[in-house]
């Protein structure tokens, strides 16, 4: 199992992505949230939204329909 970075977005949308995959049976995990919040930059910090590598076609094909 290998993380790879599915994209960046607002902290928002990076939570409703992670949650539409693991919805379709596909694990996600928002990154560095907790560090846009605690630097009151969340606006400015992007949250990674990271998934397996053998994910990652199907994921994009998700997010792009969504």
């Amino acid at each position: 199992m290998s993380l790879v970075e599915l994209g960046r977005y607002d902290r928002n949308l990076a939570n409703i992505l992670v949650g539409r995959l693991e919805s379709e049976g596909i694990p996600a995990i928002a990154f560095d949230q907790g560090a846009s919040i605690a630097d009151g930059s969340w606006l400015l910090i992007p949250v990674r939204v990271m998934i397996d590598e053998d994910d990652l076609d199907e994921a994009r094909r998700i997010v792009g329909a969504a």
